[in-house]
């Protein structure tokens, strides 16, 4: 079983860049595709970005797409999340996600197809 940690979160204001990180450890990551989501208060999580077990196929939500990056670096057991021009509406709690089904081969945005889960780290933009 696979345990994840977020790190990186912060306040910033409007425009700004932040690199989110989550680190594996238990098992290798590179047998998960793994995935970004995001929940901000009273709302629903959402899919934020993915990536496959190599990182050779990437999928983005719309309203992240141009300005998130998303990679992993398996040597390393983590994934990272570049966040770039980011927005008010950016602000949530980031959660990083791993799919083992296909050892790692889809890049789903659905939260039901990740079976382990992160604890979170708050992301504010805020002037």
């Amino acid at each position: 079983q696979v345990r994840l940690v977020e790190s990186g979160g912060g306040l910033l204001q409007p425009g700004g860049s932040l690199r989110l990180s989550c680190a594996a450890s238990g098992r290798a990551l590179s047998n998960y595709a793994m995935g970004w989501f995001r929940q901000a208060p009273g709302k629903e999580r959402e899919f934020v970005a993915a990536i496959n077990w190599n990182g050779g196929s990437t999928y983005y939500a719309g309203s992240v797409k141009g300005r998130f990056t998303i990679s992993r670096d398996n040597a390393k057991n983590t994934v990272y999340l570049q966040m770039n021009s980011l927005k008010p509406e950016d602000t949530a709690v980031y959660y990083c996600a791993a799919d083992d089904w296909g050892s790692g081969r889809r890049t789903s945005h659905y939260d039901y197809d990740y079976h382990y889960w992160g604890q979170g780290t708050q992301v504010t933009v805020s002037s």
